[in-house]
Formats: C-alpha cells, structure tokens, sequence
C-alpha cells in the first residue's frame, strides 16, 4: 500500500511524500525539503513508524521540495537512491544550495530549512532501467529528463508511479501543469520522458505537487499540450522584446485565468501558485530558447 503524507508546506497539498509498505519494512519516495521534517516525522509515526524504521529513501531528482531532507533521513540510517547525476549534490549540496540562494535570497531558510551532507556510503545512483527489490516489491529508475535533466520517475510493480515532477503539477480537480524553473527544463526531452512514461503503462499516477491521479492518459496528454502552449507562448514573446516583467504578469493572469475557467475558486488557484510560481515558469522557458533555440527568439 501507497500512503499520502502531506507536508502541509505553508497550505494543504503543496508538497508530498509516499510510503510505501513492504514485508522488509517502510519505504520512502521523496522527503520534502527540510524545513517541513517534523510534518514527515508526524506522518511517519501517525503511521506507526519511526524514521529509524524507513531504510530506503528515493528521491526524484535532488530540488529542495524534493530531496532537502534527505540528509536528515541519512542520519538516521536511510540509504538514499537518486539519479546518478544528482548523487554528487547529496554528498556536496554546496552548489545546489548556493544556485538555489540566487534564486531565494532571504526565504532561503524559511521556505527550505536547512542543508546538511548525505555520506556518499548511504547514496546509491540508479542508471535508468535498474531495479531494486524490497520486500517482495519491485522498484524500477525510469530516467526521465525535462524538468531537470538528472530525475528519476519510479515505477512501483507495474501498476503504480511515482512521478516527481515530470508529469506534472496537479492539485485536487484542477489541470495538470508543467513546472518549469530554471536551470535545466528542456522541451524535447521533457515530451520524450512523457512518451516513455506512456509507454510504460501506469495505471496510477503519484505526483508530488500532488497525489494520486488514476485518470493517466489524458493526465499526460494535457500535460503535453500544456508544455508545448507554454513554450510557444513565451517564444513569441521573446521574439517581440517583451520585458520579463510584463511577460510574469502576463503569464500570471493567463494561466490563473485557464484554472478559474476549469472551475477553481481563488484558494485553489492560490495553492498551484505556491506549488508552481508562474515567474519561475517564465524564466525556466525564456532560459531554455535562449540556450537551445536562440535563432528562433531573435527579434
């Protein structure tokens, strides 16, 4: 069985974790970041564990509102799975932390914790395709690049994945929308991961921003008519010289206007803001034409 721990990451349903029960005991898919660790300690014990219990952690990809506390995990006795690329990161998080205070500023600490290292002895990457067994469940690394090129969606049995942030954010009755902050989104290979992702076959879709959707393919076909609208929505707009200010304000009240008219109230489009800023959306695209595409953006 699959459990829902809400880190409650200044709303309801923000962020989550899962916890996976086996015959070898608990296993954890993502942590959140650390600033929300005594709401997963509330959700392991309510759970009847402790964290000392869980001796498997994986993580989707090392961004704070992943992976930020896996280091706590770590120090009590967790072994850590990640993407190859991103265990470098857990064992030295000094780049990552300080590229994400570029970011953050001052909020740094109050909307992630802390950082600490995770010792490379309790870090094991996973190539894409690996399998680990647990219990008598099998947990396969799907690679799956396009948000960030180092993530790992998880394929639990054949029935159930954890996705992270490749298929999307999507919260209670709203739409599934693409998170695209910067440094590494990249379109191709983020409507790649999604074909893969089809292919494969989940009937259960466990998305970190957030919970369970079972609805699969039309979940990932919105997501990539999204993605795609996304893109050339911003191209355009690049091509015309539009300041990035204008462009976040644009952008802002385009895409609340598309989850009013899907029907949702003001708090809910309030909770995808604090799950998916549209300013970060913004500058993750305008960063990917102008690296992968700048002939096509040129005024």
């Amino acid at each position: 069985m699959i459990h829902i721990l809400d880190l409650q990451d200044r709303a309801p349903q923000v962020i989550a974790a899962f916890l996976l029960e086996t015959e070898e005991g608990p296993v954890l898919f993502e942590t959140g970041p650390e600033s929300r660790f005594s709401t997963l300690l509330d959700g392991l014990n309510g759970l009847g564990y402790a964290a000392s219990d869980v001796r498997h952690v994986f993580v989707t990809h090392i961004h704070l509102d992943h992976a930020g506390a896996a280091w706590r995990m770590a120090e009590r006795g967790a072994t850590i799975y990640v993407h190859p690329r991103g265990a470098p990161h857990l064992v030295d998080p000094s780049r990552l932390w300080t590229s994400a205070q570029r970011i953050y500023g001052e909020q740094m600490e109050t909307l992630w914790g802390q950082m600490g290292t995770v010792p490379e002895k309790q870090v094991r990457a996973l190539e894409d395709g690996e399998v680990v067994r647990l219990g008598g469940v099998e947990v396969r690394a799907v690679e799956t690049p396009g948000h960030a090129s180092h993530h790992h969606a998880y394929l639990i049995g054949r029935e159930a994945l954890i996705a992270g942030d490749i298929a999307g954010v999507r919260i209670g009755r709203g739409l599934a929308l693409p998170p695209c902050p910067p440094p590494e989104v990249h379109l191709e290979g983020w409507l790649q991961s999604l074909a893969k992702l089809r292919a494969l076959g989940p009937r259960r879709l466990y998305l970190t921003h957030f919970g369970l959707f079972e609805d699969v393919e039309a979940h990932l076909e919105g997501l990539g008519h999204r993605l795609r609208t996304w893109a050339d929505w911003v191209k355009e707009r690049l091509k015309a010289g539009q300041p990035r200010e204008e462009m976040v304000a644009e952008f802002e009240a385009w895409v609340m206007e598309e989850l009013r008219k899907a029907g949702l109230s003001p708090e809910e489009m309030g909770v995808y803001e604090l799950a998916n800023p549209a300013r970060m959306s913004v500058d993750g695209l305008v960063r990917y034409w102008n690296k992968y595409h700048p002939e096509e953006v040129m005024a």
